[in-house]
């Protein structure tokens, strides 16, 4: 199977209304699970500005400037520990008998601590003792290969991923403390992994979103304008990022082109590689090439790189491990001379990367109801170039996608749209099981001042 550019014209695939709010109910069941899958008494979750998304996810509300620990406890307790400007804003969680406390320690350096100073005070107040057993939710977790287990006098259980000064107090309070963050963050059972139609609703018009924004920059890029300038052409309308905006360039004189750069003031040049993405919560968008109409060298290799994504979508499926889909994908990138800089392919939502089941030898099967990002990262390319084709999809069975069918039924039309885009226009095969987000799906355009030629089937 070749593939080679052809002049195609991306279908406008509907308009992306505001999807309805998840409902409270749903936040309320997904606490109750989170306490029934840790095992202990409480369950303690831990948030900051960087690392929102496990309360977001069980609450609906994100600290903003400030830190803050949810707690679920026994007789449906829910409580919102956090600091001086995060209390009045905690009113923006649905989820049902929420209680706030005040916390100081967790308000911005140099703000009043004397009203609530100690966070082990309040932790006591709320109800936690020493006949506790407490689970503790951090932002990621460390695997067993990462720790000196408990043979060693030095080791033990692993500890979580939150500030010590907040884990120390818990330890303080309750009897015994275990890390629970497995609990929302395994890449096959977490329950961040696995998500429903109403929340695949409402992060496919975010994830849609996203990707038009990003090829509203590809399309009117042009030589002599600002990294910055290009950027402003995204046409931000206030939504929530989960990762900063980037745009970066560059060529052979400045070296490679370091994608995570946020925008500046170089001036991009006719021949520049340029990469771009913007991620907001529920998926990113990415793409680099060259500010050019014409370069066969880059072509070619973009051309050995598309067959890798091509290949991504034909192996991708329900049930299929991670370790094969990761063996098929850096199979075919071999083939060109390449390589995936991380994991081709990686969980994603609130945070722009959550974890991922797509890893060398990995068991973990891919599941209804996981949202995924497509990302494979072509490495090595020559300083100066650029190549990247980012977006995000959702794996769903039979009854989920009668479920979106049913609930949200305009979502499904895109969906459907999409998926029959890529088959009958670009020639790659999509699994039934896999629905994309994107409004650009699959849309490579290499060459940026020819944004209307994409890789398609020959």
């Amino acid at each position: 199977m070749t593939f080679a550019l052809k002049s195609i014209a991306i279908p406008d695939f509907g308009p992306i209304a505001e999807p309805p709010a998840l409902p409270a109910h749903r936040y309320a069941a997904r606490c109750d699970a989170a306490l029934a899958a840790a095992g202990t008494d409480w369950l303690v979750v831990y948030a900051d500005r960087e690392h929102l998304a496990n309360v977001m996810f069980l609450s609906g509300f994100e600290p903003r400037f400030e830190e803050a620990l949810l707690l679920l406890g026994p007789g449906g307790r829910r409580v919102l520990v956090t600091g001086n400007e995060c209390v009045p804003y905690a009113v923006v969680s649905p989820l049902p008998g929420l209680e706030v406390r005040l916390s100081q320690t967790m308000s911005l350096p140099g703000q009043d601590r004397t009203q609530a100073p100690r966070l082990t005070d309040v932790l006591r107040d709320i109800g936690i003792g020493a006949g506790d057993r407490v689970g503790m939710v951090g932002w990621k977790y460390l695997e067993p290969e990462e720790w000196e287990g408990p043979e060693d006098d030095r080791g033990g259980e692993a500890p979580g991923f939150v500030p010590a000064p907040y884990l120390a107090a818990v330890q303080r309070v309750a009897g015994s403390v275990v890390d629970r963050t497995p609990v929302l963050l395994h890449p096959e059972h977490g329950q961040r992994s696995i998500i429903d139609a109403d929340q695949i609703a409402i992060f496919e018009a975010a994830a849609a979103r996203g990707s038009e924004m990003v090829w509203s920059i590809l399309s009117q890029l042009r030589p002599g304008d600002s990294e910055a300038e290009g950027a402003a052409r995204m046409r931000y309308r206030g939504e929530p990022f989960n990762v900063h905006a980037m745009l970066a360039s560059g060529n052979a004189a400045t070296g490679p082109v370091i994608g995570l750069a946020s925008p500046g003031a170089r001036r991009i040049e006719k021949g520049d590689g340029v990469s771009t993405a913007v991620g907001l919560w529920g998926g990113l968008t990415a793409r680099a090439g060259l500010v050019d109409d014409a370069n066969d060298d880059f072509v070619a290799v973009a051309a050995s790189y598309f067959k890798a994504l091509v290949r991504w979508y034909a192996v991708a499926d329900i049930g299929v491990t991670g370790g094969d889909l990761f063996d098929a994908v850096t199979g075919t990138l071999a083939e060109g001379g390449l390589r995936s800089l991380l994991n081709p392919g990686h969980l994603t939502g609130h945070e722009e990367w959550s974890t991922s089941p797509v890893r060398p030898g990995s068991a973990e099967r891919l599941r209804s109801g996981m949202h995924m990002q497509v990302d494979v990262i072509p490495t090595p390319v020559r300083d100066g170039w650029a190549l990247n084709c980012e977006d995000s999809v959702v794996f769903a069975d039979e009854t989920l996608r009668a479920e979106i069918a049913e609930s949200h039924p305009q979502i499904w039309a895109r969906m459907q749209a999409r998926r029959a885009f890529m088959q009958d226009v670009l020639g790659v095969k999509v699994a039934e099981a896999v629905l994309p987000l994107s409004s650009t799906p699959l849309c490579l355009a290499p060459l940026w001042l020819r944004s209307d030629l994409l890789f398609c089937r020959e």
